[in-house]
C-alpha cells in the first residue's frame, strides 16, 4: 500500500508538472514569445510523448511560428535586405526543418544575391561603355526573373545610353563656320562643287537631281549649314548625312523620301491616358498613319521619322498625366432640441345612456322595453391624471471621407430605405403586391473640379429627410401604406482653397404645438384649468450644419522637359526643324563668282578667302567639388570676343538644389544674363534638407552676341558634379 501511494503521488506530481509546462507554453505564446513558447511545448511533449493534445499543439504552433518568420523573410527580401531575409528564413527552417516555404525562400535569397552581383558587373561594364556585355548580363537576369525592377530599369538605361552613344551621323566643324556667297544664275552643281573644295565636304547627288538647275544666292556671314538649308529648300531638294564629311542630295518628293528618309519605331506604354485618345491626337497633329494600339496593355506604337517620333513623345507626355484627385472631408451635424409637457386631468369625452336586460347587465339588443331600467356609462378609466414632462437634446454626427477624381460625381447616403407596399388587382392573377423603397435620411451629392492654383470647385446638393406621418389608405383589395416626408434641401456651387473649410448652416425646422382637453366652462377658469382639463405642449427645433473641407491628393503636374510651344514642322513634313538663319561673326570665309565685262557669270573662283575662324569657344564653369548649405558656381564667357549680350541656361535636380541668386521661376532651371562688359557671373545655390549624393549642374543653352550684333558659337562644357554633405 505504501508503494502504491508513493507511485500515485509521483504520477500526480508528474502530471501537474506536464500541465504547468503546457499552461506556461500557452501563456508565453499569448504574450508574443513564440520561441520560448515552442521550447516549453517541446519540453512538454518530450516529457509526455503519448499526449496527443501536446503533440497537436506543438505541430500547430510550430507551423504558425515558422510561417510568421517566412512572411517576415518575404518582406525583407522584397525590401532588398538579403542578409535579414536569409536569417529569418533560417530561423523558420530551424523551427520547421521540413517546411517547403523556408527552403524556397533561402533559394530565392541566393538567386537575388547572384542577380545583384550580375547587375553590379553590368553597371561596371556600362561605365566602361561595353554596352553589349552589360545588356547580355541584364538580359540573363531578366530571363530568370522577368519582373526584376532594378534589372528592367538598368536594361532601359543601357539601351538608351547605347542609342545616345551612337548618334546619327553629323558633319564636322567646318560645316558650322560662317561663309559669304554671291552667285547669280549659277548651276547648282557648280555651287556645290565650290563648297566641297572649300569646306572639304563631299556632296553626292541622286540621279534625279536636275544638273542644269540655276541658282541665285547672295548671303553674307552665314554658316554653311544655313546656306545649305536655303539652297535645298528653295530648289525642292533634301539631304541625308552619310558621315562626318559626306552628304547625299536628292529631290524632295514623296517617292524619294520613302527611299532615303530613315524610320524608327517606338512604343509608348501609357499609364493614365486613354490609348484611343492618344492615337487620335497623334494622327491629327503629326499626320502619321503607321499607328498601332493595344487597349489591353494601353500601348501605342508609332513608326515614322525620328523627328516625328520625338514630336510624338512630347505630345504623349503632355497627355499621359494622372488625373487630379481630391479628398473631401464632410461633417454633418443635426442638432435637435425637444420639450414635451402634459399636465392636467383628462375627463371622459362622452357619457352613454344604456338600458339593462333582465339579468341586470347592460343590454346590447337593438330594441329594449320602455320600462327597462336605464344606466349611465363612461369609458374606463373615467379619469386620467397627466403628469409628464420630457426634455431632449440630440446631436447626430456623420463624418465621412470620400476620395473622388476630377469632374466625377460622388454620393453619400446615410439613412434608411423605407419600403412602400402597393396592392394591385388584376383580372386573371388576382391581387399582386409590389414594393418600392424611399431613401430617407441624409443624402449628399458632390462634384469636384481641381484647378491648377490648388483650388477646388465643388457642386453640392444636400437633402435631409425624415418620416413625419404614416398614411394607410384602404382600397378594394386591401390597403396601401404611404408616408409623409419632411425634407430640407440646399444646393450651391463654391470654390475653396486646398484645406479650406466651408460651413453651410441655417437649415432650421422649428415646431411649436399646443393642445388642450377641458370641461366646457369649468376648464376655462384660469385657476382651475389644470383641475378640469389637460394641456399638451410639444416643441421641437432641429438644425442641420454641413462642413466640407477639400484636400487635394494629386493636382495636375506639367511634364518636365516639354515646352509650352512645340515646333511641329510643316504640313507636308511634320517634325522638321524650322528654317532659320543664325547671325554669325564677320570676316568669315567668302566665295563668289566674279562677273564678266558683260555682267554675266564667268568661271567661279575664290574671290576672298580670309583666315578660317578658330575652333569653337568653350564656356567656362567653375564649381566646388563638395558643398553643404550654400555655394556658388562661376560661369565665364570666353574672353576672345567682346560681347554685347549673352544668356546661359542651367539645369539641375530640384529635389537637391535650389537657386538663391538669381531666383529661378521654374524648379530645376536657372537663366543667367550677361550685359555690357561683364563676362563672368556667379549663381548661388542652396542645398535642400535631406539631399545627399552627387548633384549635377548642366548647361542646356548658350546664346552669345558680340558688339556688332552677330552670334558667336560657344560650346557647352561637361556637366559640373558637386558632392553634397560632409
Amino acid at each position: 500500500m505504501r508503494t502504491f501511494i508513493a507511485l500515485l503521488s509521483l504520477l500526480l506530481a508528474t502530471a501537474c508538472a506536464y500541465d504547468r509546462s503546457y499552461e506556461e507554453a500557452n501563456r508565453m505564446l499569448s504574450e508574443g514569445k513564440p520561441l520560448e513558447g515552442l521550447a516549453k511545448l517541446e519540453q512538454a511533449v518530450k516529457d509526455n510523448p503519448r499526449n496527443s493534445t501536446y503533440k497537436a499543439a506543438l505541430l500547430r504552433e510550430r507551423e504558425r511560428v515558422a510561417g510568421a518568420f517566412v512572411l517576415q523573410g518575404d518582406a525583407s527580401l522584397k525590401a532588398g535586405n538579403l542578409d535579414l531575409a536569409a536569417a529569418q528564413y533560417q530561423e523558420a527552417k530551424r523551427i520547421d526543418p521540413d517546411g517547403f516555404r523556408a527552403n524556397a525562400g533561402l533559394q530565392e535569397v541566393e538567386r537575388a544575391r547572384r542577380h545583384a552581383e550580375r547587375l553590379k558587373e553590368a553597371e561596371a561594364l556600362l561605365e566602361k561603355k561595353d554596352y553589349a556585355g552589360a545588356e547580355s548580363l541584364v538580359r540573363a537576369v531578366l530571363t530568370e526573373n522577368p519582373y526584376h525592377s532594378k534589372a528592367r530599369e538598368l536594361l532601359r538605361k543601357v539601351v538608351e545610353t547605347n542609342m545616345a552613344a551612337e548618334p546619327p551621323p553629323g558633319l564636322k566643324t567646318p560645316y558650322k563656320k560662317p561663309i559669304t556667297l554671291e552667285f547669280r544664275d549659277a548651276q547648282i552643281r557648280t555651287v556645290f562643287e565650290m563648297l566641297s573644295r572649300t569646306s572639304g565636304i563631299n556632296f553626292v547627288f541622286d540621279r534625279d537631281v536636275k544638273p542644269d538647275a540655276k541658282i541665285t544666292l547672295f548671303v553674307r556671314n552665314t554658316t554653311l549649314d544655313d546656306v545649305l538649308k536655303l539652297i535645298l529648300t528653295t530648289n525642292q531638294l533634301d539631304r541625308k548625312v552619310l558621315n562626318d564629311n559626306s552628304v547625299l542630295i536628292y529631290p524632295n518628293t514623296p517617292a524619294k523620301q520613302k527611299d532615303y528618309r530613315d524610320l524608327v519605331v517606338r512604343s509608348f506604354y501609357l499609364a493614365n491616358a486613354d490609348v484611343k485618345q492618344a492615337s487620335a491626337m497623334v494622327k491629327a497633329m503629326v499626320k502619321t498613319q503607321d499607328v498601332f494600339i493595344d487597349e489591353k496593355l494601353n500601348l501605342l506604337v508609332v513608326k515614322d521619322t525620328p523627328e516625328v517620333v520625338r514630336l510624338t513623345d512630347q505630345l504623349v507626355r503632355t497627355l499621359d498625366l494622372a488625373e487630379p484627385e481630391v479628398m473631401l472631408e464632410v461633417e454633418v451635424m443635426e442638432v435637435a432640441r425637444t420639450r414635451l409637457q402634459e399636465i392636467g386631468v383628462r375627463y371622459p369625452g362622452s357619457v352613454n345612456l344604456q338600458a339593462k336586460d333582465a339579468g341586470g347587465a347592460l343590454s346590447s339588443a337593438t330594441t329594449v322595453p320602455v320600462d327597462a331600467p336605464w344606466a349611465f356609462t363612461v369609458a374606463n378609466p373615467a379619469l386620467i391624471f397627466n403628469l409628464r414632462a420630457s426634455v431632449g437634446t440630440t446631436n447626430l454626427l456623420a463624418n465621412p471621407r470620400i476620395r473622388v477624381k476630377n469632374k466625377e460625381k460622388a454620393r453619400i447616403h446615410i439613412g434608411d430605405k423605407v419600403p412602400v407596399f402597393t396592392s394591385t388587382a388584376t383580372a386573371n392573377v388576382g391581387v399582386s403586391t409590389s414594393v418600392s423603397y424611399l431613401d430617407v435620411g441624409l443624402k449628399l451629392d458632390v462634384e469636384s473640379q481641381v484647378y491648377l492654383q490648388d483650388e477646388v470647385g465643388i457642386k453640392i446638393g444636400l437633402e435631409v429627410s425624415n418620416i413625419i406621418e404614416t398614411i394607410t389608405v384602404a382600397t378594394g383589395t386591401g390597403s396601401t401604406v404611404a408616408y409623409r416626408l419632411g425634407t430640407r434641401n440646399a444646393n450651391t456651387v463654391l470654390q475653396l482653397k486646398d484645406g479650406e473649410t466651408q460651413i453651410l448652416a441655417g437649415l432650421i425646422s422649428d415646431e411649436d404645438r399646443r393642445s388642450a382637453q377641458r370641461i366646457p366652462g369649468l376648464g376655462d377658469i384660469p385657476m382651475l384649468s389644470r383641475l378640469f382639463g389637460s394641456s399638451l405642449d410639444n416643441r421641437a427645433k432641429t438644425e442641420v450644419v454641413l462642413m466640407i473641407t477639400p484636400r487635394i491628393v494629386r493636382n495636375i503636374l506639367r511634364p518636365e522637359g516639354v515646352h509650352a510651344e512645340l515646333p511641329v514642322g510643316t504640313d507636308n513634313y511634320p517634325g522638321v526643324p524650322p528654317l532659320r538663319i543664325g547671325r554669325t561673326a564677320p570676316g568669315a570665309l567668302a566665295l563668289a563668282a566674279p562677273r564678266t565685262a558683260g555682267g554675266g557669270p564667268g568661271q567661279e573662283t575664290a574671290r576672298d578667302v580670309p583666315a578660317a575662324v578658330a575652333a569653337p569657344l568653350v564656356l567656362g564653369v567653375a564649381a566646388p567639388e563638395r558643398a553643404q548649405g550654400e555655394f556658388a558656381i562661376e560661369v565665364a564667357i570666353p574672353p576672345v570676343v567682346s560681347t554685347r549680350t549673352a544668356r546661359v541656361d542651367l539645369q539641375f535636380d530640384p529635389k537637391q538644389l535650389q537657386t538663391i541668386d538669381p531666383i529661378g521661376t521654374v524648379p530645376g532651371r536657372a537663366s543667367i544674363t550677361f550685359t555690357g562688359e561683364a563676362s563672368t557671373r556667379s549663381v548661388r545655390f542652396k542645398v535642400l534638407p535631406g539631399a545627399t549624393g552627387t548633384a549635377s549642374v548642366t548647361v542646356t543653352d548658350i546664346e552669345v552676341v558680340d558688339r556688332d550684333g552677330y552670334a558667336i558659337d560657344v560650346t557647352a562644357p561637361p556637366p559640373a558634379s558637386i558632392k553634397l554633405g560632409n
